[in-house]
């Protein structure tokens, strides 16, 4: 076994490690001079297993993870982020530096699948089949039906839709359950997603439409965004005054929706003045069909939602 350390990094073999796991610190440890068995323990943690790990230091990885350390859902130097990429690798090392960054999976009590849709059957089948591992994915499309097969054995399931609001705290998570996850396993879904924002349980079908509705829908206020102000610079006023004027209308808005006293319709009428400014926007905005426009675009996003899951999972 070839064991090279150089700035607390570790590569054993083809895996590197930003902390040695335990096995490996044992396996040195049986035919390793003293010295050198010392020092990769004063080098590295020593833990029976990882309470969780997060395959995949994407963006959204990234913010589960940063949610949960801050949040205390996860103790820092029991959490592990697998990545592929050396390049992120090495970011997610100086960013995570108290946490097990690795190549390839580490044995865990839990774990999160924070990958592509396409990579999720792979991941799922180097887990192996331990039934007492709870596993939680984000990914888009992929059914808690299908992890389980992919998984093998009796496997407790949860499949999430966040956004990327997550990413500032601010996400929507819906999350819902497989066939063998008990109400501890959804407990523990709910206490992690939670530290990236609100989350909801449902049905897993009404995932599709969660799907059309929450994970894709700040795209759609991003449109509106962009679209205000390309017709404010028409009318005019500089694309930065244009901006500030829209993101800041934009958050107040969001906000006054959040405080939940009032609903849209009310909060809307109450702009709306008869015979007003306002009432010939919304006039005009109907007359262009806006409503059918939003409800057709809803639909269409719940109906390439389904289709993925049919074209790349048949389980």
């Amino acid at each position: 076994m070839l064991v090279l350390a150089v700035s607390r990094r570790f590569r054993v073999g083809e895996a590197e490690y930003s902390r040695l796991p335990e096995p490996i610190l044992l396996a040195l440890s049986s035919y390793a001079t003293p010295l050198t068995a010392t020092a990769a323990l004063r080098s590295g943690t020593i833990y029976d297993v990882l309470d969780l790990m997060i395959v995949g230091g994407g963006k959204m990885g990234q913010a589960l993870a940063q949610g949960m350390v801050s949040s205390n859902a996860v103790s820092p130097d029991l959490l592990g982020i697998v990545e592929v990429s050396e390049s992120l690798r090495a970011e997610l090392t100086i960013r995570f530096a108290k946490s097990v960054i690795s190549d390839h999976p580490l044995p865990a009590r839990s774990t999160v699948l924070a990958v592509k849709p396409g990579d999720v059957e792979k991941v799922a089948a180097s887990l192996g089949s331990d039934s007492k591992q709870r596993v939680l994915s984000i990914a888009a499309g992929v059914s808690t039906s299908a992890i389980e097969v992919w998984l093998g054995g009796r496997p407790p399931v949860i499949r999430a839709m966040p956004n990327t609001p997550a990413m500032i705290g601010l996400g929507m998570t819906a999350l819902c359950a497989g066939r063998y996850a008990s109400l501890s396993d959804i407990e523990w879904a709910e206490s992690l997603l939670s530290a990236v924002g609100k989350c909801v349980v449902v049905k897993e079908s009404q995932i599709d439409a969660i799907t059309a509705v929450s994970g894709s829908g700040p795209a759609y206020i991003f449109l509106v965004a962009e679209a205000m102000i390309e017709a404010a610079v028409n009318e005019g006023l500089s694309w930065d005054l244009a901006r500030s004027l829209v993101v800041q209308t934009v958050h107040g808005a969001g906000a006054m929706l959040s405080e939940g006293s009032f609903s849209p319709t009310i909060l809307r009428q109450n702009v709306t003045s008869p015979g007003g400014t306002t009432a010939a926007a919304i006039a005009a905005l109907e007359e262009d069909a806006i409503r059918a426009a939003f409800a057709k675009a809803v639909a269409r996003a719940r109906e390439r939602s389904a289709e993925i899951t049919s074209e790349l999972f048949r389980h």
